[in-house]
Protein backbone atom coordinates (compact mmCIF):
# COMPACT_ATOMS: atom_id res chain seq x y z
CA UNK A 1 0.00 0.00 0.00
CA UNK A 2 1.15 3.43 -0.89
CA UNK A 3 -0.08 6.84 1.00
CA UNK A 4 -1.51 8.78 -2.00
CA UNK A 5 -3.45 12.31 -0.69
CA UNK A 6 -5.27 13.88 1.82
CA UNK A 7 -8.83 15.94 0.21
CA UNK A 8 -10.02 18.78 1.66
CA UNK A 9 -13.12 20.48 0.13
CA UNK A 10 -12.76 24.31 -0.50
CA UNK A 11 -15.05 27.12 -0.69
CA UNK A 12 -12.95 30.08 -2.53
CA UNK A 13 -9.69 28.98 -4.45
CA UNK A 14 -7.77 32.18 -4.61
CA UNK A 15 -8.00 32.34 -0.19
CA UNK A 16 -7.18 28.28 0.15
CA UNK A 17 -4.03 29.34 -2.30
CA UNK A 18 -3.04 32.16 0.22
CA UNK A 19 -2.82 29.80 2.62
CA UNK A 20 -1.97 26.10 1.51
CA UNK A 21 0.64 27.84 -1.12
CA UNK A 22 1.44 31.25 0.27
CA UNK A 23 1.45 31.11 4.04
CA UNK A 24 2.41 26.88 4.34
CA UNK A 25 4.43 27.22 1.48
CA UNK A 26 3.09 24.21 -0.39
CA UNK A 27 3.60 24.34 -4.13
CA UNK A 28 0.79 23.51 -6.83
CA UNK A 29 2.20 20.06 -8.54
CA UNK A 30 -1.03 19.14 -10.83
CA UNK A 31 -4.37 21.10 -11.61
CA UNK A 32 -7.55 19.14 -13.81
CA UNK A 33 -10.42 21.04 -14.28
CA UNK A 34 -13.84 19.08 -14.78
CA UNK A 35 -16.64 20.67 -16.83
CA UNK A 36 -18.93 17.68 -16.59
CA UNK A 37 -18.25 16.98 -12.95
CA UNK A 38 -18.06 20.78 -12.06
CA UNK A 39 -15.13 20.84 -9.87
CA UNK A 40 -11.37 21.88 -9.92
CA UNK A 41 -8.57 19.74 -7.90
CA UNK A 42 -5.50 21.59 -6.95
CA UNK A 43 -2.81 19.30 -5.69
CA UNK A 44 -0.14 21.21 -3.02
CA UNK A 45 3.08 19.21 -1.86
CA UNK A 46 5.79 20.52 0.39
CA UNK A 47 8.48 21.64 -1.75
CA UNK A 48 11.10 18.20 -3.23
CA UNK A 49 8.19 16.08 -1.61
CA UNK A 50 5.62 15.81 -4.92
CA UNK A 51 4.14 12.60 -3.21
CA UNK A 52 2.74 13.97 -0.43
CA UNK A 53 0.05 16.36 -1.39
CA UNK A 54 -3.01 17.69 -0.23
CA UNK A 55 -5.62 17.58 -2.91
CA UNK A 56 -8.26 20.98 -2.80
CA UNK A 57 -11.73 20.56 -4.04
CA UNK A 58 -13.57 23.41 -5.28
CA UNK A 59 -16.90 22.60 -6.07
CA UNK A 60 -18.03 24.82 -9.06
CA UNK A 61 -21.56 25.01 -7.35
CA UNK A 62 -21.93 26.42 -3.88
CA UNK A 63 -22.21 24.40 -1.02
CA UNK A 64 -22.35 24.59 2.63
CA UNK A 65 -20.13 22.04 4.13
CA UNK A 66 -21.55 20.70 7.32
CA UNK A 67 -20.78 18.03 9.80
CA UNK A 68 -16.93 17.38 8.25
CA UNK A 69 -17.87 17.41 5.01
CA UNK A 70 -14.92 19.86 4.06
CA UNK A 71 -12.32 17.07 4.76
CA UNK A 72 -12.92 14.51 1.91
CA UNK A 73 -11.04 11.44 2.66
CA UNK A 74 -7.34 9.53 2.99
CA UNK A 75 -6.51 8.26 -0.48
CA UNK A 76 -4.34 4.63 -1.01
CA UNK A 77 -2.97 3.17 -3.77
CA UNK A 78 -2.94 -0.93 -4.00
CA UNK A 79 -1.64 -3.73 -5.86
CA UNK A 80 -5.19 -5.20 -6.73
CA UNK A 81 -8.24 -3.61 -5.58
CA UNK A 82 -10.10 -6.58 -5.88
CA UNK A 83 -8.01 -8.60 -3.57
CA UNK A 84 -8.08 -5.45 -1.30
CA UNK A 85 -11.99 -4.98 -0.92
CA UNK A 86 -12.36 -8.95 0.01
CA UNK A 87 -9.67 -8.58 2.42
CA UNK A 88 -11.51 -5.71 3.88
CA UNK A 89 -14.76 -7.46 3.65
CA UNK A 90 -13.14 -10.47 5.19
CA UNK A 91 -12.46 -8.32 8.25
CA UNK A 92 -16.01 -7.07 8.13
CA UNK A 93 -15.57 -3.78 6.61
CA UNK A 94 -18.52 -2.38 4.09
CA UNK A 95 -17.25 -1.19 0.68
CA UNK A 96 -19.13 1.57 0.19
CA UNK A 97 -18.43 2.29 -2.88
CA UNK A 98 -17.31 -1.00 -4.48
CA UNK A 99 -14.64 -1.41 -7.52
CA UNK A 100 -17.21 -1.57 -10.17
CA UNK A 101 -14.59 0.39 -12.48
CA UNK A 102 -11.29 -1.91 -11.58
CA UNK A 103 -9.74 1.62 -10.34
CA UNK A 104 -11.75 2.95 -7.58
CA UNK A 105 -13.44 1.88 -4.14
CA UNK A 106 -14.30 3.67 -0.73
CA UNK A 107 -14.53 2.37 2.92
CA UNK A 108 -15.23 3.99 6.20
CA UNK A 109 -12.97 3.68 9.26
CA UNK A 110 -14.32 2.83 12.36
CA UNK A 111 -14.79 6.93 13.21
CA UNK A 112 -16.71 7.09 9.84
CA UNK A 113 -13.30 8.79 7.87
CA UNK A 114 -13.60 7.89 4.18
CA UNK A 115 -10.49 6.38 2.78
CA UNK A 116 -10.53 5.75 -0.95
CA UNK A 117 -8.45 2.81 -2.44
CA UNK A 118 -7.05 3.44 -6.02
CA UNK A 119 -5.83 0.69 -8.72
CA UNK A 120 -2.26 0.70 -8.68
CA UNK A 121 -1.43 1.31 -12.46
CA UNK A 122 -4.38 0.90 -15.42
CA UNK A 123 -7.64 -0.11 -13.95
CA UNK A 124 -8.49 -4.14 -13.59
CA UNK A 125 -10.33 -5.55 -15.43
CA UNK A 126 -14.43 -5.24 -14.61
CA UNK A 127 -15.27 -8.65 -12.77
CA UNK A 128 -17.91 -10.32 -10.36
CA UNK A 129 -18.98 -9.62 -7.90
CA UNK A 130 -18.06 -6.17 -7.76
CA UNK A 131 -19.22 -5.02 -11.37
CA UNK A 132 -23.08 -5.80 -9.82
CA UNK A 133 -21.94 -4.49 -6.45
CA UNK A 134 -24.07 -1.20 -5.69
CA UNK A 135 -22.93 1.53 -3.24
CA UNK A 136 -23.86 1.51 0.38
CA UNK A 137 -24.28 4.80 2.95
CA UNK A 138 -22.21 7.46 2.42
CA UNK A 139 -18.37 7.68 0.93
Amino acid sequence: MKYLHTMVRVTDVEQSLRFYRDGLGLEEIRRTENEKGRYTLIFLAPPGQPETPVELTFNWDPEEYTGGRNFGHLAYEVDNIYDFCKHMQDLGYTVNRPPRDGNMAFVRSPDNISVEILQKGSPLPPAEPWLSMKNTGAW
